[in-house]
């Protein structure tokens, strides 16, 4: 009975803040009404982490403070769930309910978060058990950790330690899972253990061989997380190593998305003569199938309909298609998520820069329709 006297006179002073300032959104106000100052929350739900047993992993006051006023910036189901134990909220009165979805309807207020289940210890019985993935705090340092102990048998390298190196599959596959900069201190860690052993030990040549590809595709991915967090001298000197790890191993996928990556870069920066001399580039490492339709789609395509240049635009489209349609089995995973969304996407965005609109409008609902549920697609 307490903790829902505590909640219902925590939830009048809010209603009162956000009457007197409708501005202040209703994440910030359960923060103002409680008294507590960004630091303060980070502080609580870092002590929600360790008192679940789990190595706390953020949020940031950044992070916070960009949940609180860009309603773009929705934090995932995992924080969503630290902040309703921290505020002592449901995720609709925070404002949160697009974010947490139907997963949080019906947690209790208190609820113990374990990973990949909930141990249900609330103040008000919740309807049903909910899952709760905390892949993030446990799921992701376990990926690096199993790395480093296979170094640790064997510090000169395996086929086991080349077995797990391939975690870069891991942190492709789940790229958007995780909160960027989260990621990349992961990623950064197993890349250093791999270089590490490579300048430390005798390694035999074919195991290197294989440890310095997974090392430039573990620099690809740093680029293109460094890219996300706005860090763009990071992001170009993080995929200039990827390109040159690609051409070293003669991995021509690598040498091709370090070059797409090159191009999406000097696209943001305005730069699309640059950025299309980075895409012909990639298109001329890029193997056939779905590795050399993302760089027509991803880099060729956007960069010409930045310039204007339309009947170009539409040969990069249809060069996209056919190899789409050669590589129909799949035979290829693309990248960092490439797929039948991500391909509508960026045909809708070449068609809205070259002020197609209606055709953007329709290439834009495809990708919205081919994106599975769940994701941030």
């Amino acid at each position: 009975m307490h903790c829902q006297r505590q909640g219902r006179s925590t939830e009048r002073t809010v209603t009162a803040i956000r009457n007197a300032l409708p501005e202040v959104t209703a994440l910030e106000a359960w923060r103002l009404a409680l008294g507590w100052s960004r630091a303060d929350t980070v502080a609580q739900i870092s002590d929600l982490y360790r008192a679940d047993g789990l190595i706390p992993s953020g949020p940031s006051q950044s992070m916070l403070c960009r949940w609180e006023h860009d309603p773009h910036d929705w934090p995932g189901q995992e924080y969503t769930a630290m902040l309703c134990r921290a505020y002592g909220a449901r995720p609709v009165q925070l404002g949160l309910s697009r974010a947490g979805g139907d997963a949080f309807d019906g947690l209790g207020l208190g609820a113990k978060i374990r990973y990949g289940h909930a141990d249900v210890e609330a103040c008000e019985a919740p309807a049903r058990e909910r899952v709760v993935a905390m892949t993030t705090s446990t799921g992701l340092p376990a990926v690096r950790e199993s790395l480093h102990l296979a170094l640790l048998a064997d510090p000169a390298g395996s086929s086991a330690v080349v077995e797990l190196a391939e975690t870069v599959e891991h942190y492709a596959l789940n790229y958007s899972k995780h909160p960027p900069h989260t990621l990349f201190a992961e990623v950064r860690t197993a890349r250093n253990l791999l270089s590490g052993t490579l300048t430390t030990h005798s390694v035999e040549e074919a195991v290197a061989a294989e440890m310095r590809r997974s090392i430039g595709w573990l620099c690809a991915l740093l680029g293109n997380l460094a890219f996300h967090l706005d860090d763009v001298s990071g992001a170009r000197a993080h995929l200039a190593t990827a390109g040159t790890y690609g051409t070293r191993t003669g991995d021509v996928r690598l040498t091709a998305w370090a070059c797409g990556a090159q191009s999406m870069v000097a696209r943001a920066a305005g730069q699309y003569a640059r950025a299309l001399t980075y895409a012909e580039q990639g298109l001329a490492h890029a193997p056939a199938g779905l590795a050399r339709a993302q760089l027509h789609a991803w880099a060729q395509l956007p960069a010409l309909a930045g310039q204007g240049r339309a009947d170009e635009a539409d040969a990069a489209l249809a060069a996209a298609a056919r190899e789409l349609e050669a590589d129909a089995v799949g035979a290829a995973p693309g990248r960092f998520g490439f797929d039948a969304a991500e391909y509508a996407l960026h045909v809708a965005e070449a068609h809205l820069g070259l002020g197609r609109h209606e055709q953007a409008t329709t290439r834009a609902e495809a990708s919205v329709n081919h994106a599975a549920v769940g994701t941030p697609g």
